[in-house]
């Protein structure tokens, strides 16, 4: 067991398991480090191409993953784990706390676009140079309940699947007569 003094509270238990009526309760299954921290910090992120266009398809899917994998890879952001639906990614990451959510979002949009275009130049004439994520993202914090938000990842597909199978109304253009 680690004991430190604290300048703030006295005396604090460092990285050890919690005691909860006679239960170890872990703080996560991986407590990080840098040189002189201890962290766990993990977010559910979701985000969407430009106009939500249906872009992440097929060929592009493949490509769109790989690139997400390495920028992540770069910045030492580890995938727990990911989904990459047709019209919006979710992702649950573990962002070290050097960076902020923000600043991380920004170089990866930023630079997952240009290599995008990089690799699939045809993109570039339906969503312009360097617009092919929307503006924004959504993020909230994981904290003791990482396992439902992995299952909520993982069985987004099977409920927007299931949506459409229930919707059984035809589409058609109102600009065509």
């Amino acid at each position: 067991m680690l004991i430190a003094q604290s300048p703030f509270q006295g005396i604090i238990e460092v990285s050890k398991p919690l005691l909860q009526k006679g239960k170890v309760i872990k703080m996560a299954n991986k407590a990080n480090d840098l040189a002189h921290t201890k962290w766990m910090c993990k977010y559910h992120i979701a985000f969407t191409p430009k106009y939500r266009r249906k872009i992440i398809y097929n060929q592009y899917k493949e490509s769109i993953r790989d690139i997400l994998k390495q920028l992540c890879a770069y910045k030492g952001v580890e995938i727990i784990e990911g989904h990459l639906m047709p019209d919006h990614i979710h992702m649950l990451v573990s962002i070290p706390p050097k960076y902020s959510v923000s600043q991380f979002m920004g170089y990866l949009k930023g630079k997952s676009a240009l290599m995008i275009y990089d690799k699939h130049a045809n993109l570039k004439y339906k969503f312009g140079n360097r617009l092919f994520w929307s503006e924004g993202y959504y993020v909230s914090t994981v904290g003791l309940n990482e396992a439902t938000i992995k299952k909520y990842i993982q069985d987004q597909e099977k409920y927007d699947i299931m949506q459409d199978k229930l919707s059984v109304k035809e589409y058609e253009d109102p600009f065509k007569g």
